[in-house]
């Protein structure tokens, strides 16, 4: 089994160093933030059977969780747990306003990425899925405070008006492209992004972020957008 490492706001942890397991959380081996709305123990790391495994134990957050390239990715509800097979996976989860990324590096993993690029342009493909100008802005706008985090493993995403604000837009424009955003994505099987009981739209905008920042769908490279005009 290779050697697991976790890093957070450019700390690192040893998960094997815990007897019983490693705890993420507002308590634990990695103690993350003070944040009520965060669990005691929310993920725990264990080695069972020359394997790595990323175990939600909490009861109400979920985590999206996928290889450094975006290109696998997984949702991770309580109750489940997920193999670490690859050499650098990122952990990211949200707990009331704020986001929060882990990167777990693991060596002599049995997975490695495999990325197919446009032979043309060098860009990689995630999904038969396009937006149109203003709907990546919408996503840009939403994933802007994690954007540009710089490494501090957290952010606090924008609400409704704020974001809408930010691009000049009427909050009902925004809540719209937002519903079509959503659905273009649960298409393609994204999970937690449709509205249900219990579904609330703080919780919506958290998973759209998590998704967009963790398979590289906008990166810091998409911050222009936010200052151009959109295709309205």
């Amino acid at each position: 089994m290779g050697d697991l490492a976790l890093e957070f706001c450019g700390e690192w942890f040893d998960p094997a160093q815990a007897e019983d397991g490693f705890d993420v959380g507002r308590e634990g081996d990695l103690a993350i933030d003070d944040n009520p709305y965060l669990h005691r123990r929310f993920l725990r790391l264990t080695q069972e059977d020359g394997i790595w495994w990323l175990s939600n134990v909490g009861s109400l957050i979920s985590a999206t969780v996928c290889d450094a390239g975006g290109g696998v990715q997984s949702w991770l509800p309580p109750g489940h747990r997920l193999p670490v097979v690859f050499p650098t996976t990122s952990i990211v989860f949200t707990a009331g306003p704020t986001t929060y990324e882990l990167t777990a590096q693991l060596t002599d993993a049995p997975y490695h990425e495999v990325r197919s690029e446009d032979p043309d342009t060098g860009a990689t493909t995630i999904g038969a899925i396009s937006f149109t100008t203003s709907q990546k802005q919408l996503i840009v706008v939403l994933a802007e405070p994690m954007l540009r985090r710089e490494g501090t493993g957290l952010s606090e995403i924008p609400s409704s008006a704020d974001a809408a604000r930010r691009l000049g837009w009427a909050t009902t424009r925004f809540n719209r492209k937002l519903d079509n955003v959503c659905e273009k994505l649960d298409r393609i099987g994204v999970k937690g992004l449709r509205g249900g009981p219990g579904l609330l739209a703080t919780n919506r905008r958290a998973r759209l972020v998590e998704y967009a920042v963790a398979s590289r769908l906008v990166t810091p490279a998409d911050l222009p957008l936010l200052d151009l005009k959109d295709d309205a």
